[in-house]
């Protein structure tokens, strides 16, 4: 039998408000892309400090329309990590680009530099459009040495800020420092839509050629076809677009988390400081990083592995055989079978840094809501079976 639950890894904080706003849309008559979406997009923009948002369905779609307005296609390629979920590498495959990967920093979990630049200086670079750094868990990586980068070879720079949100360093927002950046509001993420996302950009061509491909490659918005005194009907298809658009029952939902996003962000950063204070007294746990800005998106545990007698999955499996909701950020793309039967250098032995990170982490309950008895229980329950594998 499953155990039972005592703290779950996720849940997401939705109140009366939330409620009432989706209620009002679906009473409204208008349930797609509409007057929501666009004060959404307004909203984030100006949150952020960008010119441009845009909303759409998911991260990856975002992605998408990115790296397509950043020139991603065939003969091309992207430079990411293999420390991220797969939709980052993917979208650029979608677009029949090839995908070369940096490894990670050794103290983080954010795509090195120089790994990077080793890449744009060999012969693989001359392909290369665009650098895709992901910030994990919260923490944005070292935009000032990537942009950088990204100036010397002419490439473009499309942050993947799926967990980034609301993470500002002295460069702003992550989101608004690379050329795109591109946010997830999936139903784990620091605000949610349920599914969704935001492409952020300040350059006016990119956000006009991805507000065009966000639907269909027409030429006028869904709002404006049916609110515009011109002919509903008529429109142009300036180019084979895709169907990324959010519907205004999502953005009326995203509209208020984002009001609350600070809120969230106090909540989830007072549970992380307990945990770092408990954590740091325990000599087989290893604080996660906490750069710049950190948004504690996620909470990372990393293991000392030479103070256990078991692995990070004995460890895992542990806490789920007593109630705690936990999870694994990320399983690195090289151990994919796709991935590995694509490209035959592509291995863990070449990236060594994401594989020990990946060998050593688990990442632990961290919600707005969870009450200082969940997370005295995390805590309490880390600790015993740190005793009990205590080599």
């Amino acid at each position: 039998m499953s155990a039972e639950i005592k703290v779950p890894f996720f849940k997401a904080s939705i109140g009366k408000a939330e409620e009432d706003a989706v209620l009002d849309v679906l009473r409204s008559g208008w349930l797609t892309t509409g007057k929501q979406v666009a004060a959404f997009e307004k909203e984030f923009a100006e949150k952020i400090g960008t010119k441009y948002a845009l909303a759409v369905n998911s991260n990856t779609s975002g992605m998408i329309l990115a790296m397509e307005a950043c020139g991603v296609g065939q003969g091309k390629a992207v430079i990411t990590t293999p420390y991220t979920f797969v939709s980052t590498a993917a979208s650029a495959r979608h677009l029949g680009a090839d995908v070369y990967f940096a490894d990670i920093e050794s103290d983080t979990y954010s795509i090195d530099p120089k790994s990077v630049e080793k890449i744009l200086e060999s012969e693989k670079g001359k392909n290369v459009v665009a650098i895709v750094p992901v910030h994990i868990a919260g923490n944005v990586c070292d935009m000032e040495s990537i942009m950088a980068i990204a100036k010397k070879y002419n490439v473009k720079v499309i942050e993947d800020c799926a967990h980034s949100f609301p993470s500002k360093t002295k460069m702003g927002y992550a989101g608004s420092i690379g050329d795109a950046g591109v946010f997830s509001f999936y139903a784990t993420k620091t605000i949610t839509t349920g599914e969704g996302g935001m492409v952020t950009t300040n350059d006016a061509s990119l956000a006009k050629r991805m507000e065009m491909m966000r639907l269909h490659g027409m030429d006028r918005t869904t709002w404006d076809r049916y609110t515009s005194p011109k002919a509903s009907w008529v429109y142009d298809i300036v180019a084979p677009g895709y169907k990324s658009n959010l519907p205004d029952i999502l953005a009326a939902l995203g509209r208020v988390q984002l009001s609350r996003a600070d809120e969230f962000d106090e909540k989830r950063k007072r549970h992380a400081a307990k945990y770092n204070e408990a954590f740091s007294k325990f000599d087989f746990i290893k604080l996660p990083p906490d750069g710049e800005g950190n948004s504690w998106h996620l909470y990372l545990m990393r293991l000392d592995l030479t103070k256990l007698k078991c692995d990070r999955d004995s460890f895992a499996k542990k806490l789920q055989e007593r109630g705690i909701g936990i999870s694994v950020h990320f399983i690195p793309i090289f151990y994919f079978s796709y991935w590995k039967n694509l490209y035959a250098d592509f291995t863990e032995k070449n990236f060594p840094n994401a594989a020990k990170q990946y060998s050593q982490t688990i990442t632990l309950p961290l919600w707005p809501d969870m009450t200082d008895e969940m997370v005295e229980t995390v805590i309490k329950t880390v600790e015993e079976i740190g005793k009990e594998c205590h080599a």
